[in-house]
């Protein structure tokens, strides 16, 4: 008995310190570092298989190669594009100001101008303008998803690639293994035989071996003879388009830009793309920032266009950041939709700051999961904002996957991030933060429109639900550091 005890308590201590060891290799905050030591301390062998999908960093060496991808040249653009916004008479609003300045400064993001942009909510608008984009590309057609499937949607989408690419069209095309799993090296075939260029974005070509389900390319952007781009939430395949039976409607919103800001996309997307292939293979950037462009940054249109992005190869989450920044500064209205809202502590103390304050802050989730662990967890904070005032939409019409913001009158976000730990600090996320009066209520209506088919949450509706339920929402919430 008295060596059992011994070699227990030997293994205890072992387990302990490599917990320690493997979990202190990857830089993160504090949240999620205990959570990893509970886990791996606690669940010694399911917590390591776990460890193994949602826990490892991206290594140094990786992390480098895509910030060296960076195109040189951008600063002294944009440090004249900012002198000359400081000095307009017809500048932006102080607080606007202050996001740009946010952004030049955190992302290195210029204020690119585009005709009004064009919104997209259900899957055959964007189907149709996708598809119409393809078919009408003259010269460069440039693609990047998370998830592709090889269904009819996936297989159409490849072959209108296909038949660009054999009429002298350059294709590129970039997915993330994970959330393309169900496509490959065969289904890729015939376009690579047709001159197109696949590539698996920064991951082993064998999914499995790789196991991570973190640091994901979520993005979702096209670019069409560097003159149209395509960007937000929706994905290629059936489901898309309301064929799955398990979500039906699926809810969305990407929006068409035209003008400069396309330029923005473009070089996003060669970033991504030469940091997967070899040097040699290197894409050319374009000049992002055009002389007329840096002249006259505030003053060609109504609508104006900084592209953020985030990932883990960058040190602040700029996103999380920018969005926490216009909470910070709204004066009316926070309208905001996202399918997984897991917030940080900082995310969450923000919005609680505005409603307390009397700013009309409203959040809409969906009505039923994709991923029960993380729509456990978006309900105990849904209930968590509704008990301290926030109006919380529950959206019945489909699955709501749209990831938008509303903030009072002048300022839109629409992209690929959700409200949640893994798209702020885990994955390669892109969104536009739209600077528009028209835009603004564009997007506003659409937000109002969906509100018809939503219901709002209540007490009563929190109280009929189990006990179980209320402990997985619990149990969800201890997990959302590392979810």
């Amino acid at each position: 008995m008295q060596i059992f005890v011994s070699v227990l308590t030997l293994t205890i201590i072992i387990n302990t310190l490599v917990s320690v060891f493997v979990v202190m290799r990857t830089p993160r905050d504090i949240a999620a570092t205990w959570a990893w030591l509970l886990v791996l301390i606690l669940l010694p062998v399911l917590g390591l298989i776990l460890y193994m999908f949602f826990g490892r960093g991206m290594s140094k060496s990786k992390l480098n190669r895509i910030q060296h991808t960076y195109s040189k040249g951008i600063g002294s653009a944009l440090n004249q594009q900012r002198a000359i916004i400081t000095k307009q008479k017809h500048k932006f609003p102080p607080d606007i100001e202050q996001l740009v300045n946010l952004f030049f400064n955190l992302n290195s993001s210029p204020v690119l101008t585009s005709s009004r942009p064009k919104i997209m909510t259900n899957s055959q608008d964007f189907f149709s303008e996708l598809f119409k984009q393809i078919e009408t590309a003259q010269k460069s057609i440039y693609v990047e998803f998370y998830t592709i499937y090889a269904d009819q949607v996936g297989h159409k989408f490849r072959d209108a690639l296909i038949k660009k690419a054999k009429q002298g069209v350059k294709v590129y095309v970039i997915y993330d293994g994970w959330g393309s799993m169900g496509v490959g090296r065969r289904f890729w075939a015939p376009l690579r035989a047709a001159g197109g260029h696949v590539e698996l974005f920064f991951s082993s070509r064998y999914v499995i071996a790789d196991f991570r389900l973190n640091y994901r390319n979520h993005r979702k952007i096209v670019v069409v003879d560097e003159k149209y781009g395509l960007i937000g939430g929706f994905n290629v395949g059936d489901q898309y388009l309301g064929k799955k039976k398990k979500f039906g409607n699926w809810r969305d919103t990407h929006i068409l830009v035209e003008g400069e800001a396309v330029r923005a996309l473009m070089v996003r997307f060669i970033m991504d793309y030469n940091a997967t292939v070899d040097q040699k293979n290197w894409l050319k950037y374009p000049q992002i920032i055009s002389n007329n462009e840096i002249a006259h940054p505030v003053s060609r249109s109504n609508t104006y266009m900084q592209l953020v992005t985030s990932g883990p190869d960058e040190r602040i989450d700029q996103i999380e950041m920018g969005l926490i920044k216009l909470i910070s500064t709204a004066k009316k209205r926070i309208w905001l939709q996202t399918p997984y809202l897991v917030p940080s502590d900082s995310f969450s103390d923000a919005i609680v700051s505005a409603t307390k304050s009397g700013i009309d802050v409203r959040i809409m989730i969906p009505s039923f999961p994709d991923h029960p662990f993380i729509y456990r967890a978006t309900q105990f904070y849904a209930h968590y904002l509704h008990r301290i005032g926030v109006k919380i939409y529950i959206y019945n019409n489909g699955f709501l996957h749209t990831k938008t913001s509303v903030i009072d009158e002048m300022v839109s976000t629409v992209g690929s991030a959700n409200l949640d730990v893994r798209s702020f600090k885990l994955n390669f996320e892109a969104t536009e933060f739209i600077y528009g009066k028209k835009f603004n209520e564009e997007l506003a209506k659409t937000f109002l429109d969906d509100i018809e088919n939503c219901t709002r949450l209540n007490d009563e509706m929190i109280k009929q639900q189990s006990w179980w339920l209320h402990f997985k929402q619990d149990f969800s919430r201890l997990l959302s550091p590392i979810l």
